[in-house]
């Protein structure tokens, strides 16, 4: 590596002083650890010092071996992902950082099991997201977006689902008694290709809602006001039939 920067100076731009001594134009901070591996082969990197700029300083030299030691400890040094459910608590307080006029993004987060029961969650892009287990009981869900997302087990009593997209969302198991689906500006609200298998929806007003290729076999649609819904495709395999259409 020193034989290479001395011999091409036009490329490396060495100077030299008028004793003949070399200037090596370089962060000392990161060559320090370099030129101590260069001596006696160990990697040996103080705290303090940033190994994504050793790293670049190895990868400025052609040190190939140096190269593969640093990316394996930077690697080993990054802290584990978090997979750890959102809690109701950092969801408030993302929900009070954010402007009213702005879209809150949550896509493919993970709320497993939360309490978000009550909570003004309108527009906000759920989709993807693990919502599984929550408790979600007069939340305000209207307009938001939960295509694909995760819903089975969840509890959505007496919500306000008015526009909301959950097309080929997962609600396998999940109570959304007494939901709204119905409003009034006529914006429909879409589940089309949904898998609503089991679900209890006892009570719902679903009038103009769009159920096309859903599944809702052995779901509870007792008391249900259906008018005007599509249903084009539909499994209502032994759904009860108390319905009004």
């Amino acid at each position: 590596m020193l034989a290479h920067m001395f011999k091409d100076k036009g490329v490396w731009g060495n100077k030299q002083d008028h004793r003949g001594a070399f200037l090596i134009d370089r962060s000392p901070e990161y060559f320090e650890p370099i030129l101590n591996y260069l001596r006696h082969g160990q990697l040996i990197v103080n705290d303090g010092i940033n190994l994504l700029g050793v790293l670049e300083e190895a990868r400025f030299f052609g040190i190939d071996s140096l190269i593969e030691h640093l990316e394996v400890a930077i690697k080993n040094s990054q802290p584990p992902e978090d997979h750890s459910p959102i809690s109701r608590k950092e969801f408030v307080r993302f929900l009070l950082a954010t402007p009213t006029k702005s879209e809150l993004r949550c896509q493919g987060l993970n709320f497993s099991g939360a309490d978000l029961s009550r909570l003004d969650l309108r527009y906000i892009n759920f989709k993807m997201a693990n919502l599984s287990r929550c408790n979600l009981a007069h939340a305000n869900l209207c307009c938001a977006n939960l295509e694909r997302a995760d819903l089975s087990g969840s509890v959505l009593d007496c919500a306000n689902l008015q526009g909301v997209k959950m097309l080929c969302s997962n609600a396998e198991g999940a109570s959304l008694r007494l939901c709204n689906f119905e409003d009034p500006s006529g914006l429909k609200a879409n589940l089309e290709g949904a898998n609503l298998k089991g679900v209890d929806m006892e009570g719902s007003q679903m009038t103009g809602i769009n159920l096309r290729v859903a599944t809702l076999k052995n779901a509870k649609l007792k008391n249900c006001n259906l008018r005007g819904a599509t249903l084009a495709g539909t499994d209502l395999e032994v759904s009860l039939p108390s319905l009004k259409f």
